[in-house]
């Protein structure tokens, strides 16, 4: 047969978190128990609030204007002001189906070169790809909390003789869950190379500490900020996240609403209808109660994995950490999760889908394997849960983690 796929796009491989998610499925169509540690999905309920707007709304079947139903971009623009402190009009919103289809498109209408940082979302290296966009790679550590300093990146930029260039960052981070905590410093390299950033907050709503910043708040000029409802709403499967790009980058909003009449035309009306509800209603007792849980559960992995045979970094947003295995034989990351998953029935995802090494035996745990239905109304405000209420309401995670650690003791 002819050749018929283009030669960058035959390279690429279905998205990682997606497929260790239809492989778990296999495995328990085949009546065995799996620990779904590898696929990053919130457990909880979206706000009642929220979905009754989605039923009143349900009659909406019109198209909406491609850069998104403008009462929601309103609503978006004053909540980003008044949580956040960004200075966003409506006309900077873009509304989409989900912020991975708006990052996809970015890549597509962006000429330059790509920085990311190692470790980063798995699909943003795959979309820089389809987008004919060359990757630069900054490896960071646990030192630096697994960001990169300014000086490594204006070390890196001397390197590249392009100087258009896009840089990642996303904080809590996915897949480390640390928080960018020297934002300050980046963000001068930023101004003095003028470069563009992309700041990905989808988890921003769930950081553990009080007073989480962004690179925005020092560089807003610059910054695209990235983010919607999947993560703290509970809203994944409702595809709704939007961009809020500066007045300084209307070109690139404005080849992205062009792609966006060309690809997804508009968003679901009922859902932007719905999501109004989510940004201008209070659902402070909510995120107050998710959060909560969260970083009790992310502790309790800590504190029962840490050890001389593994090395785990404190979570501090989000729903991941970072485990690694010490002194072992495994020739990969990716070897090292499919005999993990083999011998215990615990799925995690490797390293190398992260951009580390694949030498590098360090993968992602996604610690919402529970019914978060159930322990949210279970639990009330920002009470520290002990062992006990974790064990009782999040026994998948209580279960993998022991056998993990169990696991871990065998080398």
């Amino acid at each position: 047969m002819q050749k018929i796929i283009k030669d960058h796009i035959s390279k690429l491989k279905s998205s990682a978190t997606l497929a260790i998610n239809e492989e778990c499925r296999l495995i328990q169509k085949k009546g065995k128990k799996v620990f779904k540690f590898g696929f990053g999905q919130s457990p909880f309920p979206i706000p009642k609030a929220v979905v009754d707007e989605l039923k009143k709304n349900a009659n909406k079947n019109q198209y909406l204007p491609m850069q998104g139903l403008e009462e929601l971009k309103k609503t978006v623009a004053l909540y980003l002001h008044k949580n956040f402190n960004y200075k966003f009009k409506s006309t900077n919103i873009l509304i989409g189906p989900g912020t991975k289809e708006l990052m996809l498109l970015l890549q597509i209408c962006f000429d330059g070169e790509i920085i990311l940082p190692t470790p980063s979302w798995v699909s943003y290296a795959p979309q820089a790809v389809i987008g004919k966009n060359k990757v630069h790679w900054i490896q960071t550590s646990s030192k630096n909390n697994w960001f990169p300093t300014a000086e490594e990146i204006e070390n890196k930029l001397k390197s590249i003789p392009n100087k258009n260039i896009l840089l990642y960052i996303n904080s809590p981070n996915n897949p480390s869950g640390a928080v960018c905590k020297n934002y300050e410093e980046i963000s001068k390299v930023v101004k003095k190379y003028n470069l563009i950033v992309l700041s990905d907050e989808i988890y921003s709503e769930l950081t553990f500490q009080k007073g989480l910043k962004s690179i925005s708040n020092f560089c807003p000029d610059n910054t695209i900020v990235s983010t919607g409802l999947s993560k703290w709403c509970g809203a994944g499967g409702w595809r709704l996240g939007f961009f809020a790009i500066p007045e300084k980058l209307n070109v690139l909003k404005n080849s992205l609403k062009i792609l966006a009449s060309e690809s997804f035309s508009s968003v679901s009306a009922p859902i932007q209808f719905a999501a109004i509800s989510a940004y201008s209603d209070n659902h402070s007792d909510y995120k107050k109660k998710v959060t909560n849980i969260l970083s009790n559960i992310g502790n309790y992995v800590y504190d029962n994995l840490r050890s001389n045979k593994l090395s785990i970094s404190k979570p501090e947003g989000g729903f991941y950490v970072m485990v690694e295995l010490l002194n072992s034989n495994f020739s990969s990351s990716s070897d090292m999760c499919k005999d993990l998953l083999k011998k215990t029935g615990v799925a995690l995802l490797p390293g190398s889908d992260f951009g580390f090494d694949k030498k590098k035996l360090i993968a992602r745990l996604s610690y919402t394997d529970f019914n978060g239905k159930i322990f949210l109304s279970n639990t009330t405000g920002s009470k520290k849960l002990d062992d006990g209420i974790i064990k009782k309401y999040a026994p998948n995670v209580v279960e993998g983690i022991e056998r993990i650690r169990q696991w871990s003791n065998s080398f």
